[in-house]
């Protein structure tokens, strides 16, 4: 709170208490991760991350929940060793898990043949996938080369949403629902409103803002997750691409007098410079802005508050138990 209180100070009588979770659901929460994978004659498959030059085993870190530990330990004992199966990273995203290898095709799939193992669908996992994507670095999914080895493609999450492989889902549930529930009655959008939910994902927030009455529309980068929007809100709008792309589009869809509300939830980088432009525009009165990163929220803020907008409240939400991490829901209104 004290680093919170540093980064976010123009605003600082305007954060609220941190609302966390009980100590037991600060451990074993964290069912999306990305684990890079090694092999070595002596240990065989390793998970875990790298720091510097070195890559340091967690098959049991225990902020894993169990099914991405279950999964880990199945894992280095069922696959082939390397070269035969190029293992570069595995992801998980709540029920669903999949291999990124760094080749075009894999020799041979081993031990995966048996991926039925009960054990794994004992420990929550619905479906496992391999990719075959021979350039896997810093961006780690491409659109060919993907293969169901076990399970179903689709899941629901803690929300009953439709989602898949690649989808984003917010670690603690219970925090998001909260989250959620604040922007909702900040925002209070009804029948005759419009609203536009930047970076939204596979539609937790659409969903909402629709099941109010109110005209919706979505912009969301990754294209499964726009699929998954569209079921899981399917009487909201939702375009594909990355949002200051879309500008066009969001410009002829709102009107040009009424209520235009707004929620952004964008990734650690913030808004774009030609989103934030257009936000201090278009909208008004109310807006709601959830940040996983104090230091672009402070920036995105400042640029807000300029152009009009009053910080109302700043209510921060540990998403991330046992590590420095925080979100923060920014909720602003602009006179006029």
């Amino acid at each position: 709170m004290g680093w919170l209180r540093e980064r976010l100070a123009p605003w600082a009588e305007r954060l609220q208490p941190l609302q966390t979770v009980a100590d037991a659901a600060r451990w074993g929460y964290r069912r999306k991760v990305c684990l890079s994978a090694i092999w070595s004659d002596a240990a065989g498959w390793q998970f875990g991350l790298w720091r510097r030059d070195e890559m340091i085993p967690i098959p049991d870190c225990p902020v894993h929940a169990e099914s991405v530990r279950a999964l880990a330990r199945w894992l280095m004992r069922a696959l082939p060793p390397y070269p035969l199966f190029p293992l570069a990273f595995l992801v998980q995203s709540g029920a669903q898990a999949t291999l990124i290898v760094k080749a075009h095709r894999v020799a041979s799939l081993g031990g995966l043949n048996a991926a039925e193992d009960e054990s794994l669908a004992a420990a929550g996992l619905e479906g496992l996938w391999l990719h075959q994507h021979p350039s896997a670095g810093r961006r780690l999914f491409a659109r060919n080369g993907w293969r169901l080895l076990w399970g179903k493609p689709r899941s629901r999450d803690a929300f009953g949403l439709i989602c898949g492989p690649t989808a984003f889902q917010q670690l603690i549930p219970a925090l998001y629902r909260q989250a959620l529930d604040a922007a909702e009655a900040f925002l209070a959008p009804q029948a005759g409103d419009s609203l536009a939910d930047l970076y939204c994902g596979i539609g937790a927030s659409l969903s909402r803002w629709s099941a109010r009455g109110a005209r919706v529309l979505g912009v969301e980068l990754g294209g499964e997750a726009v699929e998954c929007a569209r079921l899981n809100a399917p009487q909201a709008e939702v375009l594909r691409g990355k949002c200051a792309d879309r500008l066009p589009q969001l410009r002829d869809w709102m009107p040009s007098s009424g209520v235009r509300l707004l929620y952004l939830n964008p990734p650690r980088t913030g808004l774009e410079p030609e989103v934030l432009a257009w936000t201090t525009e278009q909208f008004r009165p109310r807006l709601a802005y959830l940040s996983c990163s104090a230091g672009t929220l402070s920036r995105d803020l400042r640029a807000l508050t300029e152009a009009g907008y009053a910080v109302e409240a700043l209510n921060p939400y540990d998403f991330f138990p046992q590590t420095h991490h925080v979100e923060t829901l920014a909720l602003l209104r602009r006179a006029g």
